[in-house]
């Protein structure tokens, strides 16, 4: 679960922080004093709860927690406020709950248990990446769409490195080799990311793919995968390695050549 929180008093995020911290210890935290940056932040990786101040530079509370609702409808948004002026509006943004500060444990405690959208652990997750046979990255059961082959090549990557962070360079190595004009292929690169982010935001999905400078990573939490289940799970998982993995791109045949001893160490062992 990760836990949003802002505010723009920075000994005020703390101790939100803290409290947060307390009733909640296996949550991911993400503090900002800026709203902008907190909404940066979102748009790379699913916030399930937001604790926002009212007030806030940039774009106030309710602002950011708008955005918030159209990046995750089921986002639970809980506002901060010095007063009630901005109660009707945070009830028409359909509000987890809206708390005065400052916000006593209890008052925490109580919104935390009462959320308007709990989140819920063990259902099946809307990413589904298919790696035994040809890949094949599925939402909500539907095959993606994405504008160029290689971007999905890209991702098919991502997944193989499971959830490692790989470097542009890296990427431009595996796709292309040693072929062609190096500029042209970063250029290339550059659009084929673009090309990834829209079509993540476009399908709300903007926490799957983890983008720091230079380099991209599969948050692999947030995806169901073959592989990661029979890794996981061998005999147990729902999932069988028949001895293909991956068949449409070459580099893939590292992995599969250590799938294919696993496998049969596996059957040595029965």
């Amino acid at each position: 679960m990760t836990i949003l929180l802002a505010d723009r008093e920075e000994r005020a995020l703390e101790q939100l922080r803290e409290a947060i911290a307390a009733l909640r210890p296996d949550a991911r935290l993400l503090g900002f004093t800026d709203s902008l940056e907190a909404l940066a932040a979102a748009r790379e990786q699913e916030i399930d709860i937001a604790f926002l101040a009212t007030e806030l530079p940039e774009l106030n509370g309710l602002d950011l927690g708008q955005y918030l609702q159209e990046l995750y409808p089921q986002v639970n948004l809980i506002f901060l406020s010095e007063g009630t002026d901005e109660a009707f509006d945070a009830l028409s943004l359909h509000a987890s709950g809206y708390i005065m500060k400052p916000a006593s444990a209890f008052l925490l405690r109580h919104e935390l248990a009462d959320l308007r959208h709990p989140p819920v652990e063990g259902v099946r997750k809307r990413v589904f990446a298919q790696t035994f046979g040809n890949f094949e990255l599925f939402v909500d059961g539907k095959p993606v769409a994405f504008k160029y082959s290689r971007t999905k090549e890209i991702v098919a990557l991502l997944v193989n490195n499971r959830g490692a962070q790989t470097t542009n360079g890296e990427i431009i190595g595996t796709l292309w080799e040693d072929d062609g004009d190096p500029e042209k292929k970063a250029s290339y690169l550059s659009n084929l990311r673009q090309d990834l982010q829209n079509t993540m935001t476009k399908l709300k999905l903007s926490g799957i793919i983890v983008k720091q400078r230079g380099s991209l990573g599969i948050a692999a939490e947030k995806i169901d995968c073959d592989l990661y289940d029979w890794l996981a799970k061998k005999k147990a998982s729902r999932y069988h390695y028949l001895g293909d993995y991956m068949s449409q791109y070459s580099w893939a045949e590292t992995l599969h050549a250590e799938l294919d001893e696993l496998s049969w160490a596996m059957e040595d062992g029965e």
